[in-house]
């Protein structure tokens, strides 16, 4: 998508210096990325905390890592 837009001169330095890239375009789409997974683990963990995880009775450890290992 093209798009245009009118950013601070300081924003888009600071994106191309933390973000890297080969170009402007490169770096916007790695922190634009970046942006939207961190709000989506933001909203993940929100979720978990009002709702946590509850393993079945007798779950352990072991038992977890058999069964990983076996995948």
């Amino acid at each position: 998508m093209k798009v245009t837009t009118i950013l601070p001169d300081r924003l888009v330095a600071d994106v191309r210096l933390l973000a890297g890239g080969r170009n402007l375009t490169e770096a916007l789409i790695r922190a634009l990325e970046e942006w939207v997974n961190t709000r989506k683990i933001r909203e993940l963990n929100a979720q978990v905390g009002k709702s946590p995880f509850e393993f079945a009775h007798g779950t352990t450890a072991d038992s977890l890592r058999e069964a990983n290992r076996t995948r």
